[in-house]
């Protein structure tokens, strides 16, 4: 509702407008006609009264006539306003900014010219992209005027025009493209629209500086899927690289293999490295496979170590029994 109520009030603007041009014309020349039967009935007065007392009431017509003539000729346009300027109808100039003066009755402005960059939000509802997915999209455009004659005499209202030209640009990107390349690749969308609609309004003396897609509403049933899909994947994903850490690490299994294959005495270190770090730890128990046992003479190796650890305790006892 509120992109549909920018619209209507853009619409409001323009019949103000229109109602502002077929106003003030008539009540300039309602004015000039009473200046002219207050100018007619200071010259009956003069003519039928003594002229020593009519001279006051000249006086007094002649400076409302002026005052008059100033409150209707002088206008004042403001820093970023352009004012068209038509005489008899017709283009005569662009006037401001500041203080300028026009021709009461003859002259009229129809139209002030904003030269600030203007946004303007728009947006397309329900549209089908290319394979078939009903979206919603808004975008903000960003333009200014660039030449004030053209906006005011090549289009009725250029906000207008300017508003349904980004809409229809943006419902024909939509529709020439896939929802995934809608959803990734809002900066290629972005820059094709601002191409389509600066060819639009640039015969309008409109300059569009950029275009922003805000956001992108798909069907809520088809998020949902969407989202099991990506679910899916980052599983999938997840399962491969488990694959692949598993399939590197048999890998550096078999090629340690192959170096302990020719080192017999390179293996039993190993293996006794192996025990040391299992037994350092109190409580620590070690399962060894028997093939291993009678391979690397484990057995051995660890009777030693644990006579080793068995006389260093009976060592430790005398000594405190000795003590």
């Amino acid at each position: 509702m509120g992109k549909r109520r920018s619209f209507t009030e853009l619409e409001d603007r323009r019949l103000l407008d229109k109602e502002t041009r077929t106003r003030i014309p008539g009540v300039a020349l309602l004015v000039f006609l009473v200046l002219i039967l207050l100018a007619g009935l200071a010259v009956f007065l003069l003519v039928k009264y003594d002229a020593r007392d009519i001279w006051v009431w000249v006086t007094a017509g002649t400076s409302a006539l002026i005052a008059t003539y100033v409150l209707l000729a002088l206008k004042v346009a403001d820093q970023w306003d352009k004012a068209v300027v038509l005489r008899f109808g017709r283009f005569t100039g662009l006037r401001g900014p500041g203080i300028f003066w026009i021709v009461p009755v003859i002259d009229r402005i129809p139209v002030w010219i904003d030269h600030r960059v203007m946004v303007t939000a728009f947006s397309a509802e329900k549209t089908l992209t290319k394979d078939t997915v009903p979206v919603d999209v808004d975008a903000v455009l960003f333009w200014l005027v660039w030449d004030a004659e053209k906006a005011a005499l090549e289009v009725e209202n250029y906000r207008v025009a300017i508003a349904w030209a980004a809409q229809t640009a943006l419902r024909e990107v939509i529709g020439q493209m896939d929802l995934a390349d809608i959803l990734i690749g809002r900066a290629r969308m972005d820059r094709d629209l601002q191409k389509i609609i600066d060819e639009r309004t640039t015969p309008w003396g409109v300059t569009v500086q950029s275009v922003e897609i805000r956001d992108v509403v798909i069907p809520q049933e088809l998020e949902d899927a969407m989202s099991r899909q990506a679910q899916a994947e980052r599983e999938r994903q997840a399962r491969v690289i488990l694959g692949e850490s598993e399939k590197q690490i048999a890998q550096s299994f078999a090629d340690a293999s192959q170096a302990y294959l020719n080192n017999p005495t390179a293996l039993h270190l190993r293996a006794m490295n192996m025990l040391f770090e299992g037994l350092k730890e109190k409580g620590a128990l070690v399962i060894v496979p028997s093939s291993a046992v009678d391979t690397m003479n484990l057995g051995a190796v660890a009777g030693m170590t644990s006579l080793a650890a068995v006389t260093g305790s009976v060592d430790e006892h005398i000594e405190q029994g000795g003590g």
